[in-house]
């Protein structure tokens, strides 16, 4: 059975230029094999307002209608993933800008409307990770946009925290996985306002506790929701930290470390 570590990175490490090389430096150092899936941040955004194109936004979330699927698919599918790409070239990492429709990897379909229409979002239906393995095998690293496709042949905008948990699950199946989310904070905090405060291990009901409280809140929410998930589907272990400390995390400990128990 192989390792693989699967990483997802933050949209707000995405826009810090001196953050993104620092965070990329570290990665291309990793050993054994590994999988990038990248957030957006806020040049979709940018791109958008140039083009005369509405941002729409929904508790943190956007709505994608065809003018901004086609500014997704341009900036996260083109710019920042091939930034990303070149710059690992760079650091002697082989890897191969994708998205979910690239090797049919990341299949989904267009979110149902229910209170909200998302537009152009996908619900991830199944990843091949047959396919994604095949690329490993070349020694190539996966750089995943976080965008999907549909049956009707429609380009989707995924959620990347999903989609890095759903490519997690997939290859555990064949291998010892590890996710590790990375963003601008050291970890979980018990205090969103001491960024020391760090949580070193966080279990089902003790994340159960700080939900009440009001501690864990907003966007970590889902976060977490898809980490305890990959956990439950046969992921060996979730690591939330900072960007900066991703070696660290991978090799020692460092962030916070999910369990399903004490």
């Amino acid at each position: 059975m192989g390792k693989v570590t699967v990483i997802k990175i933050g949209g707000n490490v995405i826009d810090n230029p001196e953050a993104l090389k620092r965070f990329l430096g570290s990665f291309a150092q990793l050993p054994d094999d590994n999988v990038l899936i990248h957030g957006g941040g806020k040049v979709a955004t940018q791109v958008a307002e140039k083009l005369g194109v509405q941002t729409t936004m929904v508790d943190g979330r956007r709505i994608t209608d065809r003018p901004m699927l086609d500014v997704v698919t341009m900036v996260y599918g083109g710019l920042v993933n091939k930034q990303i790409v070149a710059q690992l070239q760079a650091l002697g990492t082989n890897a191969i800008g994708l998205t979910g429709a690239d090797g049919g990897t990341v299949l989904a379909h267009k979110r149902p409307v229910k209170e909200i229409d998302y537009g152009f979002v996908g619900d991830i239906e199944e990843v091949n990770s047959g396919q994604l393995q095949a690329f490993i095998r070349q020694d190539l690293t996966p750089v995943y946009a976080p965008l999907t496709y549909d049956r009707e042949g429609n380009i989707l905008n995924t959620n990347a925290d999903t989609m890095a948990s759903a490519i997690a699950v997939d290859l555990a199946a064949h291998n010892e996985v590890t996710l590790v989310y990375c963003f601008e904070k050291k970890g979980v905090l018990s205090n969103p306002d001491d960024d020391q405060s760090v949580i070193a291990e966080l279990t089902p009901s003790v994340y159960a506790e700080y939900k009440a409280s009001g501690a864990i809140n907003k966007g970590m929410i889902p976060k977490l929701d898809n980490a305890f998930r990959a956990l439950d589907k046969g992921v060996s272990k979730v690591i939330i930290c900072h960007a900066d400390e991703l070696a660290l995390a991978v090799a020692s400990g460092a962030g916070t470390t999910l369990t399903q128990s004490v």
